[in-house]
Formats: structure tokens, C-alpha cells, sequence
């Protein structure tokens, strides 16, 4: 059996599938320098649109078909593709749906108008990233969280899915990013978002803005660990998280070689 220690990377952007802020390609180093250093590695993001199956060589992993995500009321089955990262002997995974992850651009249409369905597309990645965990049978010791679509997981791990074997043992480490879009959610967010009973109004309380910063603030506050991944991060979100009794806090350095989020990474495991 094998005793490496076990991390997955939840992410909505990871070099070179998808580039969107600076921590893409810190994402990317991280995977590889925690599998060059023992770790088993896992990564997790959507199969967005604009993602080039034919040049990343994905494919479908047949043996994880037949996932569907209730997500209020609806089920949307999800396909789960895979791609082994460039220069590295790493597997990420790609979460797919028809409907929701197939349109060519990702939060706004050629208008640049917000999609309506955003929360929905939100809440969809972040239960099926956890529902795929379960299908693989793969209990992590750490997840690291980073983007803000990736913001629920966390509360998710500590509400919805507390008492799910496959988590019951992992830390949960969120990295606050970069603003990247300035609107809301809307109005269906909370209820769309309340995947379970488990899930109580004021678990949902940080969240019920819908704003980018408030899905920074919901994802750190449910996080055992904070991390900052960019220089740029929203002033009240450096203050309120900078310092937080009983968490570590990893603040931005741009000049890591990332040896301290390998220490972090030993430290938790």
C-alpha cells in the first residue's frame, strides 16, 4: 500500500490549459514540484470550451463515466476527461458538461454580458470535483483550492460532505487570488448553492453577496490553511485574512521559489 502523502489541486485555471492570472503557472509548478518531492498528486479543473482538446490530448476516462450532479433539483451528468501534463508524469482531470463548460468563452458572452448561469456552472464544478473525488476511491490528505470558483469547496468539505469517509481525514488550503469579474452571482445563488441539509443559512451568510471578493472571503473562512497567490488581492480581503488566530497564513512572495508551500504542504500532511 502506498504511503505517499496525498494532494489535490482543485483549480478553475491551471498553465497551459487555461491562463488567467499569474497563479495558472504557480498552480502548474506546484503540481509538479510536489510530485518531484513524494507526493501523490491530482489535479482538478473544468473542461472549459476554449480549452483545445486535440492539442492538450484529453480523453475520456470511461471508468468514472456515469457521474450526474444534482444540482437544485436538476441532474447534469458530467463527463470526466483526462490529459497528462506536459514534462511531468501527472495526470489532471477535467470536469465536462454539454450544457454548462462546452460554450467558447468562459463568464461572459460575445457581449461581454455575465452568463445568467454562472452561480449554477459554480456550483456544479465545485460538487462534481468533490463527487469525482469519492468515485475514485481517493481519500486526499490535502486539497488546495485556488481560483475563485473554487471557493464553496472548502465550506463544502466542512458542511455537505463532513461525514464522508474520503474527506474525513484531508486539510483544506484556500488561495485568495486576484479580482477577475465585477458581478454578482444574483439572487438564486444561496438557494442553488445549498446543495444539503447539512448546509445552514449562515454557512452560506459570507457567500450571499455573490461577488468575487465575497467567494474569496466564503473559501478562506471554511479553510484551515490561507494562502495569497497575487500581489493585487482586494485591500479588506488582506486585512481581514492577513492574520487569523488559530490558521496559517501564507502571505504572497514573489520572489518564492516555492519551497514554502512545500513546507506548508509537509507540515499538514
Amino acid at each position: 500500500m502506498s504511503t505517499k502523502k496525498r494532494i489535490l489541486f482543485i483549480a478553475n485555471e491551471m498553465s497551459p490549459y487555461l491562463e488567467l492570472t499569474e497563479f495558472a503557472e504557480i498552480v502548474n509548478r506546484l503540481a509538479i514540484k510536489s510530485n518531484e518531492n513524494g507526493m501523490e498528486v491530482r489535479c482538478i479543473m473544468p473542461r472549459f470550451g476554449m480549452i483545445n482538446e486535440r492539442r492538450h490530448r484529453l480523453h475520456e476516462v470511461v471508468r468514472l463515466s456515469g457521474i450526474n450532479v444534482n444540482v437544485n433539483g436538476d441532474d447534469y451528468p458530467l463527463v470526466i476527461k483526462v490529459a497528462s501534463l506536459p514534462n511531468a508524469r501527472l495526470q489532471i482531470y477535467f470536469l465536462d458538461n454539454e450544457d454548462l463548460f462546452k460554450r467558447k468563452s468562459l463568464f461572459h458572452d460575445e457581449n461581454e454580458k455575465w452568463f445568467a448561469d454562472n452561480a449554477l456552472r459554480t456550483v456544479l464544478f465545485c460538487k462534481g470535483a468533490l463527487e469525482t473525488v469519492k468515485k475514485f476511491g481517493w481519500p486526499p490528505d490535502i486539497i488546495h483550492c485556488s481560483g475563485w470558483m473554487t471557493g464553496l469547496i472548502p465550506m463544502y468539505i466542512k458542511t455537505a460532505y463532513k461525514k464522508e469517509p474520503v474527506f474525513s481525514n484531508c486539510k483544506v488550503i484556500y488561495t485568495i487570488g486576484q479580482n477577475t469579474y465585477k458581478e454578482k452571482m444574483g439572487s438564486e445563488f444561496e438557494k442553488v448553492a445549498t446543495i444539503n441539509s447539512n448546509i445552514k443559512e449562515k454557512d452560506m451568510e459570507l457567500f450571499d453577496e455573490g461577488t468575487n471578493v465575497a467567494m474569496f472571503r466564503g473559501g478562506a473562512h471554511f479553510a484551515d490553511v490561507i494562502t495569497f497567490g497575487a500581489e493585487k488581492i482586494d485591500k479588506k480581503l488582506i486585512e481581514e485574512f492577513s492574520k487569523v488566530r488559530g490558521k496559517k497564513v501564507l502571505k504572497y512572495n514573489p520572489d518564492s521559489d516555492l519551497t514554502d508551500y512545500l513546507q506548508l504542504y509537509s507540515e499538514l500532511a
